[in-house]
């Protein structure tokens, strides 16, 4: 395998960068670059040369060699001043010494392949350098600690048992005890879908903390969204004034409520139709930040009732997406904030320009998500461990209805063997060559 070199530090200046090498030929670069290699793991100060022996630098050198390493590799540490022409020259004296650039994250994924971690770990170490909130950090070091991979691996344990006594009792069909017809069959695959739902639980919550919501603030001109804006993001980040269609463009937010990253994004007042190039734009772009939504927050002038022009929005709004409807201007109505239900959907007064009511409605988007900041024990996870974790429930389901309603042991087996591959993806114990590219693609270049 090919040894390869990048700057493993975030691009720009700083008063510390590091160059990492990984490989057979990672040791034998860096002597040339540095003269010697200290003692493994012990750092050396040292001057950095390039073919001229010209100093490029001095700094820092450190070296694992493998298997006890990140990468499972030789791994070469060069920690010289972040400047990037620096960084560049060292990455250059590498590679014509035989290294090659890394893609974006192949140190983690030699790690994988090597066996230092699985696949879930893998992508705990992208995750915890991307959190944006405490506990989306907590969660992730909980994921690279490999708490989500020995849950999935103790439910595959279970699963893998029952399959070898289903295939077992399939073998034996000629005795005159159907073992599949017994009681603890029945308990057992009611016992792994509770737990499979327990896993899926947390897995949602660290999710919500690694990707969060989008909130799209939705109504006529005047209603309040920039309003309701403000008081979310906790400054004036929109323009608010009495003249309707202030906001003419989509003015995005990113915003943590408790822990849950939310991303609000306040848009263009819907009305009839305009002339106006500019209103016709924005309106488009609206009707583009719905159709992406996560949630929608419709917002009404409360002083002025549910108008016409409010139902034909209502009416217009995407039907597969969450909406709650926003009471706004509660102080003008002379309404107190609170809650209800109004045709079905959610409904929350409010008065956006003083905040009464704005913690009814954070504690609302909470419970719209399934959303509990005070939770522990949350593992982060990402939509294709979800995805994962579904198609594993849906096998379990599909065996036991087999079983129960035809008594075909074969069926049941195969249906169990699905579910492993299934969450096999997820610590990569199962799983393909154009997932693994699609999952490390993602990571960014020295990880």
């Amino acid at each position: 395998m090919d040894s390869i070199v990048a700057v493993a530090t975030a691009p720009g200046r700083g008063g510390v960068g590091v160059v990492r090498l990984s490989g057979k030929q990672a040791a034998d670069i860096a002597r040339t670059i540095c003269g010697k290699l200290p003692e493994p793991r012990f750092a050396k100060f040292t001057h950095f040369r390039d073919a001229e022996s010209e100093v490029i630098d001095s700094g820092i050198v450190l070296y694992f060699p493998g298997p006890a390493s990140f990468t499972g590799e030789d791994v070469v540490e060069l920690q010289g001043h972040g400047s990037p022409m620096v960084m560049d020259k060292l990455c250059q004296r590498a590679i014509e010494l035989g290294a090659r650039m890394a893609r974006p994250g192949e140190f983690s994924e030699r790690a994988f392949l090597n066996n230092k971690m699985d696949l879930a770990q893998a992508e705990a170490v992208a995750d915890l350098i991307e959190s944006s909130t405490e506990q989306a950090a907590r969660s992730a070091v909980r994921s690279l600690q490999g708490d989500f991979s020995k849950r999935i691996n103790a439910f595959l344990q279970e699963l893998t048992h029952l399959r070898m006594y289903v295939e077992a009792s399939i073998d034996f069909a000629d005795e005159e005890i159907d073992f599949l017809a017994e009681a603890q069959v029945d308990q057992q695959l009611q016992d792994l879908l509770k737990t499979l739902d327990g896993i899926t639980g947390s897995a949602r919550q660290g999710r919500l903390l690694r990707e969060g919501i989008s909130v799209v603030l939705a109504g006529q001109p005047n209603a309040g969204k920039s309003s309701l804006h403000n008081q979310l993001a906790g400054h004036d980040a929109a323009i608010v004034t009495d003249v309707a269609g202030t906001t003419r463009d989509v003015l995005r937010e990113q915003i943590h409520l408790d822990g849950l990253p939310l991303r609000i994004s306040d848009t263009a007042g819907l009305h009839e139709a305009t002339d106006d190039i500019v209103e016709l734009e924005g309106i488009r772009r609206t009707q583009n930040e719905l159709a992406q939504a996560d949630h929608i927050l419709l917002i009404i002038d409360d002083s002025q009732g549910m108008t016409e022009q409010d139902k034909k929005i209502l009416a217009d709004m995407p039907a597969d997406k969450p909406l709650t409807v926003i009471r706004n201007k509660i102080d003008q109505s002379g309404r107190e904030a609170g809650e209800s239900t109004e045709d079905g959907r959610p409904t929350i007064f409010l008065c956006a320009k003083s905040g009464d009511g704005i913690d009814l409605l954070r504690q609302h988007l909470f419970e719209a998500v399934g959303f509990h900041p005070e939770e522990e024990g949350v593992f982060i996870a990402r939509r294709r461990h979800l995805d994962a974790l579904g198609r594993a429930r849906q096998a379990i389901e599909n065996g036991y209805d087999c079983l129960a309603g035809m008594g075909a042991g074969e069926l049941l087996a195969e249906e169990l063997r699905q579910a492993q591959n299934a969450l096999g993806e997820i610590t990569g114990t199962f799983t393909t060559e154009d997932l693994l590219d699609h999952i490390f693609s993602s990571f960014c270049i020295g990880k």
